[in-house]
């Protein structure tokens, strides 16, 4: 499984990014941005840039909503696998993290990179974040008791475990969000989590 995690938006290596891909087909995932209302125009127009941008670059991309999935993990598994790529666009960790358990996306990632599947896992900002095994860093940066879906009232705390740190991004950045990581990152020194910082604009690139 291959692996390409921006601190914000497409960052310094986006010519690499096609190249990693199994095939020219790319799924876009904006759940993060759930928080927000369904209609907001600030997600509307991230979306609508995001897809452009992987077009750019050769990609044929289509917008996965997983709200359109929950409770139809079989389906959402087939679309996942016959794409084999993701960009998950950033936001509410923990609202991502919801929308991947009620439609069974977790357990699909989680299997692929077990079976050390030709597969990539692309993104930014919460999506480097919910890889890490616990996503407790991440309550004193964003606020993780928003839980949009119907329903659901749980807090999620186990992230998907595929990398063995915590992702920080926008780490001394000209970012809203640069304060509040450098509380994350004070969360893992007391709490001896392991972590690596990226500034926005750079990415880190690896395989599994």
């Amino acid at each position: 499984m291959k692996f390409y995690l921006s601190s914000f938006k497409f960052g310094n290596k986006k010519d690499q990014l096609k190249a990693m891909a199994p095939t020219d087909n790319i799924w876009v995932i904006p759940n993060a941005l759930d928080f927000r209302a369904f209609d907001d125009d600030q997600s509307l127009n991230a979306i609508a840039n995001k897809k452009m941008r992987l077009e750019e670059i050769g990609f044929n991309v289509e917008v996965l909503d997983l709200k359109d999935y929950f409770g139809k993990n079989d389906e959402v598994e087939a679309k996942v696998r016959s794409y084999g790529a993701v960009f998950i666009m950033g936001g509410n960790v923990f609202v991502l993290r919801q929308a991947m358990r009620l439609c069974g996306l977790d357990r699909v990632l989680i299997e692929l990179a077990k079976n050390n599947a030709d597969f990539l896992y692309s993104g930014y900002s919460a999506a480097g974040c919910l890889l890490a095994p616990s996503l407790e860093p991440y309550k004193v940066v964003g606020d993780a008791t928003i839980t949009p879906y119907e329903g659901w009232n749980e807090i999620i705390w186990e992230g998907l475990g595929l990398v063995d740190f915590a992702f920080m991004p926008h780490y001394k950045s000209v970012h809203p969000e640069t304060e509040a990581i450098d509380r994350g990152i004070q969360y893992c020194e007391e709490h001896g989590i392991k972590y690596k910082t990226v500034r926005d604009g750079e990415v880190l690139v690896f395989q599994t």
